[in-house]
């Protein structure tokens, strides 16, 4: 097991704001208290967390810490973690940021709308973390497409493969605030492509268009790139790869939940 007992989890639950389009189809005041199955998608994802035995501090990332008051269910899901909540910062990267300098390193990350997590892919990826200063997982296009033929993914495509992200990460040392503030960079470069391509580097960009980059090889360049050591843990657990980010995924979620769609071999439940 490459983390030790007294890991933090950070849960990010930050929306797009009060016209999030999802939280408005669900009729909810915010996305993260959207109901699958009786339960919001913070409960499930808190109560997974909660299982995992390495874990003993979940903390809750939002924008308004005040609406989970109102919500007595969610400390009830920290049956044995402690569970605390602090203010969202303006994006992903800067709550990451925000994050490490607050409750520093080890940490485990995972995001709200990760409906269907399982206590057995967050074990499975913590015990393959090992040698990294960050860690992400991703599930293969054999095993998301095992679990569910249908379901419609947007993929990274390697020279040795599809992989789809499985929002979950372990920052392991305090380099990864490096890899945060690379990813803040790029995260903020998302609407001019020429400039996002400069940072990330044009030849690596030239070799993953060109389908003759490797994941290993990817990440290798990047960690170069924030003088980190990147890994990539592959999970067999298709089910994995899917989270609720548009109102076709909320759909999807709530009907495996409710056991309308029949998932293949591989999804991991």
């Amino acid at each position: 097991m490459s983390a030790a007992p007294g890991l933090t989890a950070l849960v990010l639950a930050g929306s797009r704001g009060p016209g999030d389009p999802l939280a408005l189809y669900a009729n909810v005041e915010h996305k993260a208290l959207i109901d699958i199955g009786g339960r919001s998608m913070l409960q499930r994802v808190i109560a997974a967390l909660d299982a995992v035995p390495e874990v003993t501090r979940i903390v809750v990332m939002i924008e308004r810490p005040d609406l989970l008051d109102a919500y007595p269910a969610l400390r009830a899901a920290a049956q044995r973690c402690a569970l605390a909540v602090l203010p969202a910062a303006g994006s992903p990267s800067l709550s990451v940021l925000a994050a490490i300098e607050s409750l520093g390193t080890p940490l485990l990350i995972t995001t709200a709308d990760h409906a269907l997590l399982q206590p057995e892919w967050v074990r499975y990826f913590l015990e393959r973390t090992e040698g990294a200063d960050v860690s992400a997982a991703l599930a293969g296009a054999e095993a998301v497409l095992g679990a569910l033929p249908q379901t419609r993914r947007t993929w990274l495509r390697f020279a040795d493969g599809r992989y789809s992200g499985c929002n979950l990460f372990y920052f392991a040392t305090p380099a990864g605030t490096r890899v945060a503030r690379f990813w803040r960079e790029i995260e903020s470069q998302r609407k001019k492509p020429i400039n996002m391509i400069r940072r990330l580097g044009a030849f690596t960009a030239l070799l993953y268009l060109l389908r003759v980059l490797s994941l290993r090889g990817a990440l290798d360049r990047l960690g170069r790139r924030c003088d980190a050591r990147l890994q990539a843990v592959t999970l067999p657990f298709g089910l994995a790869a899917v989270d609720v980010d548009k109102p076709s995924d909320l759909d999807l979620v709530r009907d495996i939940v409710a056991g309308r769609i029949e998932v293949g071999p591989s999804a991991g439940r």
